[in-house]
């Protein structure tokens, strides 16, 4: 053979080589720019990581420095005198900034024989590093040694940056209480996506999860209630010799270690204080606090149904708001917020303002004193004076406010933000009013909606499926989208009891929340997307982190039939594409030898169930789901029809 052929042949298998790592990038979110080169670079196994010492660069190389050598077992040394030793990795910091980075971009370039990224600031490096790890192999993310691996990553340059700076994930710690220690392992998954916000929901009608000393009872009384499993909202009131026991709180050294933990990762934590709504767990605390008469036998909330729900509105069964005629109330606020603020060094406070319930407001003598005081006409309008307030109270701490929506409601505050949750509306509203908005909708990112289907989903309110998260654009046509700081998923935990469903329910939906924020919108695709989220299915398995696959379920819509009184037909599709679903009504359990979906389904007139499965490639991959014909009917409001009860 030639040295030309030779070299020509060299050059096809080094293309071959690296095509399939290439083919199979998974990268999440997707990055702004990459350009695929040939060949693969190959972690020796005395790797050397080059950087400049500094203490921003501290925590980013010692973390490095365990991931790789954990799993692979190679020896990592970190080389602060640049230039010295031949580097493996080196990490640069940009001495003249690139303006295309930004303070969180990098570029990564990854050649056969070393891996550099470049960055303005340590988050850029440490972003950059997140990504790296996504090149590796998946075992990359295992806790112990991992045999027979090839610890290699395709050869590429990417460029990237955020988005939006405001890119966030809501746990509520407050509806169920989470250890210190599974919040630390909350934020190091976040982080693996390029998160850099924990918004912590530290307080409600059933627990007060942070220690304030000038107000003991706070967590004396407010962090505990009596014990409950089951379907939150349903329980039976709990007795008065019941034991409250179940619960906790963050001590202030807690919390100064979860933001220590967290600005290591380049994660800033908002805390969130809810009130005037949702404080049950205060008022129970220290009575005083409501214009109610009988709050002092008010008892931290365990589950049992406390609000009475309708079309169009609420209203309260007990009293669970501060009273904002009381005097008393406003010197609370201040202790809270003082030790808060001095807590947390993110510049925004949360003030919550969701679903406040006014019937016992509007029954007070107090309120009516101070409505005629201060000239204001409804109840959003004295919501609105207390929120005026509370702004002062938290600027007079150097912080800005930030609540949900309603505060929007009988006019907002100065400087207020934002978090637009009930849709976009209020963000719009927010905008146009030249207020910083947060995008945080229930129709596209609550993540303690069912994933799937409800025969088979932990009951919740609505379904919220993956395809509609990555569906979502944060920034309204209407609005200028300099107010459009970012956004945020949020997990309510009413229904989420321990970190396994916790995982559940934050997994993969997140992925997508990652790249609805981060990712340029030109860039989008959804079969692309759901490519790499299977691909990350993997990767997720070795950090032994729970996910939900409903993105492989059949979808079920049932419709009323218009050539038939009284009966439904049932459409079955899927997320992702290439799947085919199969079907029984005779009770049994279908696989791919039953009847394959094609068109729209008539039901048998006496079929009990309707079950389907989904498959790939002659494999189930979807999980089968049952549903009672009698539910159907249910779904598309046909409830007076007899219900078929299967034996």
């Amino acid at each position: 053979m030639s040295n030309a052929m030779r070299s020509v042949v060299l050059s096809l298998l080094a293309a071959m080589i690296c095509l399939p790592a290439l083919s199979q990038n998974s990268l999440i979110p997707q990055p702004v720019s990459e350009q695929p080169a040939s060949g693969r670079f190959t972690l020796p196994t005395s790797i050397v990581i080059a950087a400049h010492e500094h203490p921003a660069l501290a925590h980013i190389l010692e973390d490095l420095k365990t991931h790789l050598s954990i799993p692979t077992g190679y020896n990592v040394l970190i080389d602060y005198e640049v230039g010295i030793r031949t580097p493996t990795i080196q990490l640069i910091w940009n001495m003249t900034p690139d303006p295309a980075l930004g303070d969180e971009g990098y570029t990564l370039t990854t050649t056969p024989a070393m891996v550099t990224i470049r960055a303005n600031k340590p988050a850029g490096i440490f972003y950059g590093i997140q990504t790296f790890y996504q090149l590796l192999p998946k075992e990359i993310e295992s806790k112990q040694l991992v045999k027979n691996v090839a610890w290699s990553a395709p050869c590429t340059t990417i460029t990237d940056y955020p988005r939006f700076g405001w890119r966030g994930l809501m746990f509520d710690v407050a509806r169920h209480f989470f250890t210190k220690q599974e919040v630390k392992d909350f934020i190091d998954v976040m982080v693996r996506y390029k998160f850099n916000l924990l918004h912590l929901h530290l307080t409600d009608d059933e627990g007060w999860r942070i220690e304030i000393k000038s107000l003991p009872k706070l967590t004396q009384v407010g962090a505990w209630n009596v014990k409950r499993v089951g379907t939150f909202g349903s329980f039976d009131a709990p007795g008065q010799d019941e034991k409250k026991d179940y619960g906790g709180f963050y001590t202030q050294d807690d919390i100064r270690e979860l933001v220590q933990y967290a600005k290591d990762r380049f994660v800033n934590i908002l805390p969130e204080v809810d009130m005037p709504g949702h404080s049950l767990a205060a008022i129970t605390s220290y009575p005083e606090l409501s214009c109610t008469a009988g709050a002092d036998s008010y008892r931290v909330r365990s589950g049992e149904k406390i609000m009475n729900w309708y079309k169009g509105g609420f209203s309260a069964l007990v009293d669970n708001t501060l009273c904002p005629a009381n005097e008393k109330v406003y010197p609370f606020v201040d202790k809270v917020l003082t030790e808060i603020a001095a807590l947390f060094p993110f510049g925004y406070i949360h003030v919550g303002g969701d679903e406040c319930a006014k019937n016992f407001w509007e029954q007070s003598d107090q309120v009516k004193a101070l409505m005629k005081k201060e000239g204001l006409k409804n109840m959003e309008e004295v919501q609105s004076y207390f929120e005026k307030r509370v702004e002062k109270i938290v600027e007079s701490k150097g912080k800005k406010v930030i609540g949900w929506d309603e505060i929007l409601e009988g006019g907002l505050a100065p400087n207020a933000a934002v978090m637009s949750w009930r849709g976009v509306a209020g963000g719009i509203a927010a905008a146009r009013l030249k207020h910083s908005v947060v995008m945080s909708p229930t129709t596209f990112v609550y993540l303690d909606y069912m994933q799937g289907d409800a025969a088979i989903e932990p009951p919740v309110y609505a379904t919220l499926r993956l395809n509609t998260v990555y569906s979502y654009e944060p920034v309204p046509d209407s609005v200028d989208p300099k107010y459009i700081i970012g956004g945020q998923a949020n997990l309510w935990s009413e229904q989420v009891y321990n970190v396994r469903h916790l995982q559940y329910m934050v997994w993969p939906r997140s992925l997508a929340v990652a790249e609805d924020f981060w990712s340029p919108k030109e860039k989008k695709n959804w079969d692309n997307f759901a490519q790499r989220v299977e691909t990350e299915f993997d990767r997720l398995d070795v950090e032994q982190v729970k996910y939900s696959r409903s993105m492989f379920d059949a979808i079920i819509t049932p419709k009323k039939d218009v050539t038939a009184y009284d009966s439904i037909t049932v459409d079955l599709s899927t997320e992702v594409a290439g799947l085919e679903i199969y079907y029984s009504f005779d009770n049994s359990n279908p696989d791919n030898f039953y009847p394959k979906f094609t068109s729209t389904l008539s039901i048998p007139k006496e079929a009990a169930w309707l079950k389907v499965i989904t498959y790939r490639d002659g494999k189930p991959i979807g999980r089968q789901i049952n549903v009672l014909v009698g539910d159907l009917q249910r779904r598309v409001g046909l409830a007076g029809i007899k219900e078929k009860i299967a034996d």
